[in-house]
């Protein structure tokens, strides 16, 4: 049995013994898997099946009629590596990459390099430099985009074609794509750079790209994700929010 590379992205009780578990796999995509008693005190999956874990893991055969659940049985996972240890801030920025998974992705569709990317990620919000751990959230934003061609050429004008112009600034919008724009949040060597990075295919490079324009960066992936998504808010970020007003409120002189 081949062993599958994979993370928890999401899970939910099936029976009071066992779990239906949805998994982000490096060679498969996105699957869903039936974790059979799982939930038993002695079961070797229960300590395992944890989010932002690496697993290798083993799967039943997928079902041979097309109208049947494509839902298999999860035969054995075993820890492959250390985990990335998130908290605060860096645990809602983990559930926030598994929700963008759950929402964008279809399942069976593998994007390698996307799992790749997910990985090193989880790495870098999990350290304690903020500005790098955002820089980081951009570019995943970036190359999930890309893999799943919902993101623009950014060195390209969108309508026209036409090259982005060293001298020019730019916007990126959700319907029009990136636009020349006189008082736009970017410059267009910043455009052409992000381009040229993820082309590249070097995470670290885009990182390095999106720190200068990281504000800029963030509000228009926002409003391209919200866009594709149909929602303007996520239910990540509305806990973290949420959590934030109760921190503020409890801080407030009275």
């Amino acid at each position: 049995m081949k062993p599958h590379a994979a993370y928890v992205l999401h899970q939910y009780d099936w029976s009071e013994s066992s779990l239906i578990v949805d998994l982000f796999t490096r060679d498969l995509g996105r699957v869903v898997v039936a974790a059979k008693g799982a939930k038993r005190p002695y079961s070797q999956l229960r300590p395992v099946l944890l989010p932002f874990q690496r697993l290798n893991i083993g799967l039943g055969k997928p079902p041979k009629n097309e109208e049947a659940s494509d839902i298999q049985n999860l035969r054995g996972a075993e820890w492959a590596g250390p985990a990335a240890v998130l908290r605060g801030d860096a645990l809602f920025s983990g559930f926030y990459l598994n929700e963008l998974l759950l929402k964008l992705l279809g399942r069976h569709d593998p994007h390698p390099r996307l799992f790749d990317a997910y990985a090193e990620t989880l790495q870098a919000v999990a350290g304690p430099d903020d500005q790098r751990a955002q820089a980081a959230l951009r570019a995943f934003e970036l190359t999930l985009l890309q893999q799943i061609g919902l993101l623009p050429d950014l060195a390209l004008v969108t309508h026209t074609q036409a090259a982005v112009q060293a001298a020019e600034r730019y916007a990126l919008q959700p319907e029009a794509g990136v636009i020349a724009l006189a008082d736009g949040p970017f410059r267009g060597p910043q455009l052409i750079g992000l381009q040229a990075a993820l082309e590249h295919g070097s995470l670290q490079a885009l990182q390095q790209a999106c720190a200068a324009p990281l504000g800029p960066l963030r509000t228009a992936l926002r409003g391209l994700l919200h866009y594709h998504l149909g929602t303007p808010q996520l239910r990540t970020r509305q806990v973290m929010l949420d959590v934030q007003k109760l921190v503020d409120s409890t801080r407030a002189p009275r």
